[in-house]
C-alpha cells in the first residue's frame, strides 16, 4: 500500500513547482528579451511595479533595464513581501483589506504620474494583490469607505471579475486609471494573472489596462446580489454616477505569467492529468466535484486542479478558502466512502490564504479521524468558517511563507493504491 507520507511530500513538492512556474523576475526579464527595443526614443522612463510580485518583477527591470535608466522607480507591495531595493522608491501596505499605507502609497504613485509628459514611458509591471494596495477612492469616499467595501465583497461569495467591477468603479487609479493619469505618456504593461481566464481589466482591477464594465452595471449587480442596503450612503452614492467614457486607443499589456502555466508544471512533478474546466464557485460545489473525479479515476487517481473557488461568510472564523476547500473534501470524501490513502493538497501561489498565515491546507483520509480522537467538532468550527483552527489542531495547515508571485490557487488530488 503506498504510504501516506510519499503522497503527501509529492503534492507539497509539486504545489511549491508550480509556485516555481510563476517566478516574476524570470517572467519579466523573458519578455524584455523579446522587447529590445521597448524604451526607444523614449525622453524620460518611469517604473511602477503593484502587487504581490511588484519587487520580483522590478528587480527583472532593473536588472535588464539598468539601475540609473529611471527618472524614478516606485514598487508596491503587501507586508510580507516587503523589503529594499536598491534604486527603487518601495512601499508596502495591507492586504486584502486596504490601510492607511496603502493610500500613501496611491498619493505617490499619482505624484509620480502626474510628472509625466508626451515623450515619456511609463513601465508598468501589475500583479495580482494591486486592488487592494493602491487604494485612492473616488470622490467623498476615504479609506473607511474602501475599507467597509471590501469587507462586504469579500464576504459575499462574489466571483474575483465582479468583486473587481465594484472596486474598479470606485477608485481614481483603478480601470484604466494609470493611463488616464499617465496621458499623454505611453504607457506599457507586464502583467502576471493571477485571474482565471487571463482577463487583463481585471488582474489587479485593471490599472493600466481599463475597466471590466461601467459603473451602472456595478450598481446592478450589487442591488441583484442584495448587497446594496450594506453599503455606506456615501459609496450608494458613488456608484450612481454616469457611466464614464471607455477609451477605445489601443492598450500595450502583455501577459507574462498565469495560473494555467503553474498547473502544468504541478501536474508535471505528480504525473497528474490536470482537470478541466478551471476550479471555481462555491467551495462546497468544488469540494464534490473533486471527489467525484477522484472515485471515476479510481485507485492511483492523479487530478491536478487550478482555479479560485468562493466562499460566502456565515460565521465569523478565520480561515480562508483554500482551507475550508481542504476540509469540505475531506468530508466530502468520507460520505462518498473513498477509501484510502489518499491525500488533497489546496494553495494559494502567494502563500497567504485570507487574512491567515497558511498557504492552504493538505488533507487525506485519517484527517477526520485524527480530528475526531482529539475532540475536535468539525461540523461546529466549519460552520462558523474556521478552518484554520481545524487544520491547525490535525497538523494540516499548508504554511509556505510569502512566495512573491501570485497566480491564483492551485490543487492537487493523489490517491494511492
Amino acid at each position: 500500500m503506498t504510504d501516506i507520507t510519499d503522497l503527501r511530500r509529492m503534492a507539497h513538492d509539486a504545489f511549491l513547482a508550480g509556485v516555481a512556474a510563476a517566478d516574476p523576475n524570470a517572467a519579466v526579464q523573458k519578455a524584455l528579451r523579446d522587447m529590445p527595443d521597448l524604451m526607444k526614443d523614449a525622453e524620460r522612463v518611469y517604473l511602477l511595479s503593484v502587487g504581490k510580485a511588484a519587487l520580483g518583477m522590478a528587480e527583472a527591470a532593473l536588472s535588464l533595464v539598468g539601475q540609473g535608466t529611471f527618472t524614478r522607480a516606485i514598487a508596491v507591495t503587501n507586508y510580507e513581501n516587503e523589503r529594499a531595493l536598491d534604486g527603487v522608491e518601495v512601499y508596502a501596505a495591507a492586504h486584502p483589506v486596504p490601510d492607511e499605507e496603502g493610500a500613501r502609497a496611491a498619493a505617490a504613485v499619482e505624484a509620480m504620474l502626474a510628472k509625466t509628459g508626451p515623450g515619456d514611458l511609463v513601465f508598468c509591471c501589475i500583479s495580482g494583490g494591486s486592488s487592494a494596495l493602491l487604494p485612492a477612492p473616488v470622490d467623498d469616499l476615504d479609506l473607511e469607505d474602501k475599507i467597509a467595501v471590501n469587507a462586504i465583497l469579500l464576504s459575499s461569495g462574489l466571483e474575483i471579475q465582479e468583486m473587481n467591477l465594484v472596486r474598479q468603479s470606485l477608485s481614481r487609479l483603478k480601470g484604466g486609471g494609470i493611463l488616464r493619469q499617465a496621458a499623454p505618456a505611453r504607457v506599457v504593461s507586464f502583467i502576471l494573472s493571477d485571474v482565471l481566464g487571463d482577463d487583463l481589466r481585471a488582474i489587479g482591477s485593471g490599472p493600466s489596462v481599463g475597466p471590466v464594465g461601467p459603473i451602472s452595471q456595478a450598481r446592478a449587480l450589487m442591488q441583484s446580489r442584495g448587497l446594496w442596503a450594506a453599503l455606506p450612503g456615501r459609496v450608494q452614492k458613488a456608484l450612481q454616477r454616469p457611466d464614464e467614457p471607455i477609451s477605445t486607443e489601443p492598450i500595450e499589456a502583455y501577459l507574462v505569467g498565469s495560473n494555467a502555466l503553474s498547473l502544468a508544471a504541478m501536474a508535471k512533478i505528480a504525473s497528474a492529468s490536470i482537470s478541466r474546466p478551471d476550479l471555481i464557485g462555491d467551495v462546497q460545489v468544488a469540494a464534490e466535484r473533486v471527489v467525484g473525479e477522484a472515485m471515476v479515476a479510481g485507485p492511483a487517481a492523479r487530478l491536478a486542479f487550478g482555479g479560485e473557488t468562493t466562499v460566502t461568510l456565515k460565521g465569523s472564523g478565520r480561515g480562508g478558502r483554500n482551507q475550508e476547500l481542504a476540509l469540505r473534501v475531506a468530508r466530502a470524501a468520507e460520505r462518498a466512502g473513498l477509501t484510502g490513502p489518499w491525500c488533497f493538497l489546496s494553495g494559494g501561489t502567494d502563500g497567504r490564504d485570507g487574512p491567515t498565515d497558511a498557504a492552504g491546507g493538505i488533507v487525506d483520509h485519517t484527517t477526520l479521524q485524527r480530528l475526531q480522537a482529539r475532540g475536535i467538532d468539525t461540523e461546529k468550527l466549519l460552520a462558523n468558517n474556521d478552518s484554520y483552527a481545524i487544520l491547525d489542531a490535525a497538523g494540516d495547515l499548508l504554511m509556505t511563507g510569502a512566495t512573491g508571485t501570485n497566480v491564483a490557487d492551485l490543487q492537487l488530488f493523489l490517491r494511492g493504491r
